[in-house]
Parts: C-alpha cells; sequence; structure tokens
C-alpha cells in the first residue's frame, strides 16, 4: 500500500526477547529542485504533495513574492521533480536570497534578523484580533487529530491556518518549515485575509517561523511545543502573539496576551 506521504515497508521488530515480522509505515521524501524565472533558486526535500503552494509559500517566505499578481505561471515536472515559477515582474532580490545574518540591534542589545530581502518589508503586525484560550486549545486539538500521517509514521510536523471556527488548511511534511509555506502559500494563492487568523504548530517554533508568520501579517502563532528565544524576541518585536505548549487543557503565552481573552 502507498500513499503520497508514507509507504508501507516490511521490517523486523524485537520486544521483550521475541523477534517477529511486522510491516510499518515510513514517511517519503523527495527533492524538489525551483526554478525562478529559468533560473535554477533552491532544491527542497519535502513531502509529496501540495508542491505549487510549497513554491509559492517559499517564495513569500524569502521576501522574492509580495502579491499573488506577481506569479504568472507554476508549472511542476513530477517525474524529474523540477518546478518552474515565472513572475511578471524581474525578481533581482534572488541573487541574495540566501544570505541571512544575525546582529545586534543598533546597539540595544536585542537580537535582530537582517534579512537582505526582508529588513526593508518586516513591519508590526497590526491586528487587534483575540482569540480566546478555549478557542485556542480546540484549535489545537483539531490539528492533533487531523494528524493522520503523523500518527501512522511519527516522522512528519503538521501546520495549519485556522480562524476561531476550524481549520482552512492543513499540511503535513518532514520538514516543519515545508509545512508552514505550504499553509502560507495556499493563503497566499487564496488571497485569504489572515489578520483574524492564526497558524498551528506541532513542532518547535524557531526565528524563521516566527518570520513567516509576521510576513503575511498572522497574529497568533500557536504551537504544541516550545518556541526558541530568538523567536519570542521576535513575536515581542512585531507584535505578534506567541503560544507554546497548547495541549489539553494548558497553554503558555509569551508574547502580546492582549490578543488572548483568558
Amino acid at each position: 500500500m502507498a500513499h503520497g506521504i508514507y509507504k508501507e515497508h516490511g521490517i523486523v521488530t524485537y520486544n521483550r526477547g521475541k523477534r517477529q515480522s511486522d510491516s510499518a509505515f515510513i514517511v517519503n521524501e523527495i527533492p524538489l529542485t525551483v526554478y525562478l524565472n529559468d533560473n535554477e533558486l533552491a532544491t527542497l526535500i519535502c513531502s509529496p504533495g501540495g508542491h505549487n503552494e510549497l513554491a509559492a509559500g517559499f517564495l513569500l517566505s524569502e521576501g522574492l513574492v509580495r502579491d499573488p499578481s506577481d506569479i504568472r505561471e507554476i508549472t511542476f515536472n513530477e517525474e524529474d521533480g523540477l518546478l518552474w515559477v515565472e513572475t511578471n515582474r524581474p525578481v533581482p532580490e534572488a541573487e541574495n536570497f540566501l544570505r541571512r545574518q544575525i546582529a545586534s540591534c543598533c546597539g540595544k542589545g536585542r537580537a535582530l534578523l537582517y534579512f537582505v530581502n526582508d529588513a526593508r518589508q518586516l513591519e508590526p503586525v497590526q491586528s487587534t484580533y483575540q482569540f480566546t484560550a478555549p478557542d485556542i486549545l480546540r484549535l489545537i486539538g483539531l490539528l492533533e487529530e487531523s494528524s493522520a500521517s503523523f500518527r501512522l509514521t511519527g516522522g512528519v510536523h503538521s501546520a495549519a491556518l485556522a480562524d476561531k471556527n476550524g481549520l482552512l488548511v492543513m499540511h503535513e511534511d518532514i520538514g516543519r518549515h515545508n509545512a508552514v509555506d505550504k499553509v502560507m502559500g495556499y493563503a497566499f494563492l487564496k488571497r485569504i485575509n489572515t489578520n483574524d487568523k492564526c497558524l498551528l504548530l506541532s513542532g518547535r517554533v524557531s526565528s524563521e517561523i516566527l518570520i513567516k508568520a509576521a510576513r503575511t501579517g498572522l497574529p497568533l502563532v500557536v504551537s504544541r511545543s516550545a518556541p526558541t528565544f530568538l523567536a519570542v524576541d521576535l513575536a515581542d518585536q512585531y507584535n505578534l502573539t506567541l503560544v507554546g505548549f497548547a495541549r489539553g487543557e494548558r497553554l503558555s503565552v509569551y508574547s502580546h496576551e492582549e490578543r488572548i481573552a483568558m
């Protein structure tokens, strides 16, 4: 039996002195080489599926596109794992998109990410939308319930975009960043307004994931796991509410608690 994200494979188990033949579901991974205007940009190691959304979300998170109208066409060659994105304008920033640095902020003693393509684009999130704590816990529960591939394989991360009524789109991928990019790419291509939405995550919230959320104007990031300190610092700086360890009936708010109605 085969599935896009996983495949079944024979294994041998050893348990309490007993050896036996069994089978297991194992996550699949593929290389996806992205071309931007006929120039090779990057090869992403990802789970199958959602390739157009992944490419759009990746370009958005790297600051290489800003509006869905920037993208003229996306073409995917599944057999060779090649994807071409054609834009309606030149993208000179593509030459520098991998050059990222962390520097001190004007001697103020706090961390700031100077992305060559991001520094002039990122602005504090303006949304004043509020979520209730029970809503957040219900939504993270829905993410867990929807993570079928994780329950089978234990080898993927989950991400979803949600409003207070439920999940709008959800993806699982071997990479945390890929799962987020697929979700963000879907919202980007569908022109979904994000100022009353939240990003739900199964795994750790790193600074790069926080930057992805800030770029799209999302007011709330919720994870079942922990954030890094730099992610917390950036969330505070960019006016984004960050919630971690959302499990069962508990959650921890790390920044801008005014958006959480307890």
